[in-house]
């Protein structure tokens, strides 16, 4: 019976990836934390990178499944391409959502200002000095010394001018000017 024996052994090979998987996301997401700990990253940001890693571990085991399994990579391929072409056309129409994402990355990734800084944003047309309330995937919300709520499109925060006027400390009780 080579039918059964090769599902047991795509059956315990399936198994051993996924433990092999569970095994370095947590190692992997164990010294993220340890660095976010030493480099006093605000939890939030650091539940987004977590966050990342959990979505690349499972393309990863969904990839290795796919192998075990003896998937035809002409098919996986097609539907792969079928499904980036969607959501290609999709996010072309929204590219301004696109454009948000990516900034938003960026700015995770870069830190040029944490939450609690207060910053100035150089705009003719609509100057904002304020304090950063929370840093989202899609906008920055932004509070000012009237305590105005502002929603600012993290693609405009990567291209304007920023000034950071004053660095947040944990002893800053207020925003004051």
């Amino acid at each position: 019976m080579p039918s059964l024996d090769n599902f047991f052994t795509e059956t315990i090979a399936t198994v051993v990836v996924f433990v092999v998987i569970m095994v370095l996301r947590s190692v992997i997401n164990g010294l993220v934390r340890n660095y976010a700990t030493k480099s006093q990253i605000l939890e939030h940001r650091l539940n987004l990178v977590i966050k990342y890693n959990s979505i690349f571990f499972m393309l990863l085991f969904m990839t290795a499944v796919f192998i075990i399994w003896g998937v035809q990579t002409k098919d996986l391929f097609l539907t792969v391409s079928s499904v980036l072409t969607v959501i290609g056309v999709a996010l072309f129409a929204q590219w301004s959502i696109l454009s948000n994402i990516t900034s938003g990355v960026i700015l995770l990734f870069s830190f040029p200002f944490k939450i609690g800084d207060i910053i100035r944003i150089h705009d003719k047309d609509f100057p904002i000095e304020a304090e950063i309330e929370d840093i989202r995937s899609f906008h920055t919300l932004l509070k000012t010394s009237d305590g105005e709520l502002i929603t600012y499109p993290n693609t405009l925060l990567m291209q304007k001018g920023i000034s950071i006027v004053r660095h947040h400390t944990f002893d800053d009780k207020e925003f004051t000017d």
